[in-house]
């Protein structure tokens, strides 16, 4: 079989005007950046209010390893999928970023026949979304230690300065630098650090802002730094929220794109799911919930995490409703949760019963998900190495396990039709009532939300709370946040914050060392465990094998 890349060069397009007006947007609605892909102006939102909201479906998934399990793989065989059986699919993907593309994980175009195109321009820049994120978030940064060289009108207390800086790249190095060295000229010297741009506030607000004036409040709430007196000082104060929002005029727009297959995808903002919410825009969920007749939506990383957000962040601040989860697992992932790391040299025997003790991990996700009241079909994404006996194992014990339906998703080699059937089990989830309710109710304490997330989802006994979380809490609840929802920042490994512990941990405790306040997005981030905002490459990151071939083509992007 061919290679991602050579299947994604060799496919034939649709111009992308071809199918915006196939999705029913007029053509000044669509604003195209080469073509192959667009930007969609928000307008069509309003036009299309009166039209019925299509089926929202959540591509969810087990715990990963640290390669991923395809979750983009099998969201865009679904869409596919869904094409063949006749419906009509809308795809809503977040943008990559470039610290996974030259990572560990690579690129987030799908695999094989089941792929987001153009898969070298999604991948790599895009359409500058990400780079005005960045500069908008830097933008802000400039400001507030322009503000305290000159004067200090506003009384910032330098040590209480929250606001780092972000660059699309894991870069180890940056997550606590020392900035202002050199002399007077050159600032007050304090440390600091960067985020990923994906962990970014601003990228976060990006991603649910409802139009370009919601995006220009949201800046202005963002809380950059702390005065003498302990008063926040924020983006508004700062004279930033309106350069800010110039920049990212276009970029809150959503771009569109094409399956392999003609079905169309909004890929749109790109918040990672252990360190930020994890889900693409609020605006593209809300135009495809008005475009088709299935939404599908990916969330990053296992149920945990992006589902767990999607539902009690996105969906209580869009005021929509899932119809179905599709919950992603593989052979290989449950091997890895039954402690089997080297499948290659294990007997049919050996393999079959450390996919039996995996089944731990997925069976706790689908109770992950009927806490939310929403049933679940789950997708086995099937690897050329996974046996029948195998891939037949996981999808009799997922139904006997509480799953909907549970099918295999072969769209990696044979495209929508090899995800036909569960495409089929997906609209019956759908056709279901869903008892869909959210985890905790906005007047629950913060406190409250966290212990709910972790004894509910991860499975937790206890919450430690480390000094400095505690005196966060404090201060934020004086400030009057209390009533904003929790995005919980931990590893995305383990059901718990330590990513040694596999499987379906039970008598653990999770440690919240810090929270910070994101108060443009509308919600407050305790960090569990070791988890950092900036991650870093391994000693063989994907980078290495990117290059230019002798035709000038692009190799090794995966």
């Amino acid at each position: 079989m061919k290679t991602s890349l050579e299947i994604a060069q060799e496919a034939k397009l649709e111009p992308i005007d071809s199918i915006g007006e196939g999705l029913g947007l007029q053509p000044e609605e669509i604003e195209p950046y080469g073509r192959y892909k667009a930007k969609i102006s928000l307008g069509a939102i309003d036009r299309l209010a009166d039209r019925p909201d299509a089926k929202l479906v959540c591509v969810a998934g087990m715990t990963p390893t640290k390669a991923g399990e395809g979750k983009t793989t099998t969201s865009v065989a679904l869409t596919e999928g869904l094409g063949y059986i006749g419906k009509k699919p809308v795809l809503c993907l977040r943008e990559p970023s470039l610290g996974p593309v030259f990572g560990i994980k690579g690129g987030a175009a799908g695999g094989g026949f089941a792929q987001v195109v153009p898969m070298e321009d999604l991948n790599l820049h895009f359409t500058g979304d990400i780079h005005a994120i960045g500069a908008a978030n830097n933008l802000l940064a400039s400001l507030l230690d322009a503000s305290i060289l000159h004067g200090n009108s506003h009384n910032i207390d330098a040590l209480q300065v929250t606001w780092k800086r972000a660059v699309d790249m894991n870069d180890r190095a940056l997550r606590q630098v020392a900035l202002g060295l050199g002399g007077t000229a050159n600032g007050y010297p304090r440390e600091s650090g960067f985020d990923i741009t994906a962990a970014s506030e601003v990228m976060a607000i990006l991603a649910v802002a409802r139009d370009i004036h919601d995006l220009r409040r949201r800046l202005g709430a963002i809380t950059a730094a702390y005065s003498h007196d302990g008063k926040p000082v924020t983006a508004e104060d700062l004279g930033a929220a309106g350069a800010m929002t110039v920049l990212l005029k276009d970029a809150i727009k959503p771009n569109l794109i094409q399956t392999l297959e003609g079905q169309p995808c909004l890929m749109h903002a790109g918040p990672f799911a252990n360190i930020a919410h994890g889900n693409s825009s609020l605006v593209a969920d809300l135009l495809g919930l008005k475009l088709g007749e299935y939404v599908i939506t990916e969330s990053g990383f296992g149920s945990d995490m992006g589902m767990e957000k999607f539902f009690d962040i996105v969906c209580r601040a869009g005021g929509i409703a899932p119809s179905a989860v599709v919950l992603v697992a593989t052979v290989r992932a449950l091997k890895h949760h039954g402690g089997l790391e080297d499948a290659e040299g294990a007997s049919a025997k050996d393999a079959l019963a450390a996919v039996e003790r995996g089944m731990a991990n997925l069976q706790r996700h689908l109770g992950i998900i009927a806490e939310f009241g929403v049933p679940a079909v789950v997708a086995v994404n099937r690897r050329p190495e996974d046996s029948d006996e195998e891939v037949e194992m996981v999808r009799r014990l997922a139904q006997e396990g509480g799953a909907f339906g549970a099918e295999v998703s072969d769209g990696f080699a044979r495209g929508g039709e090899g995800v036909a059937e569960l495409a089929e089990a997906v609209v019956a989830a759908c056709d279901e009532s869903s008892g869909f309710k959210m985890l905790y109710e906005d007047g629950s304490s913060t406190k409250a939300k966290i212990e709910t997330v972790a004894e509910r989802v991860y499975g937790a006994d206890e919450v430690v709370y480390y000094l400095e979380a505690e005196r966060k809490i404090e201060q934020f609840t004086d400030q009057g946040l209390s009533d904003l929802p929790v995005c919980m920042a931990k590893t995305p490994l383990s059901l718990s914050s330590d990513p040694e512990l596999l499987g379906a941990p039970t008598d653990f405790q999770l440690p919240v060392r810090d929270v910070r306040a994101y108060t443009g997005a509308g919600w407050l981030v305790p960090l569990c465990g070791a988890i950092q905002q900036m991650p870093g490459l391994g000693k063989t990151p994907a980078a290495f094998n990117v290059d230019i071939d002798a035709e000038g083509r692009t190799v090794g992007l995966f």
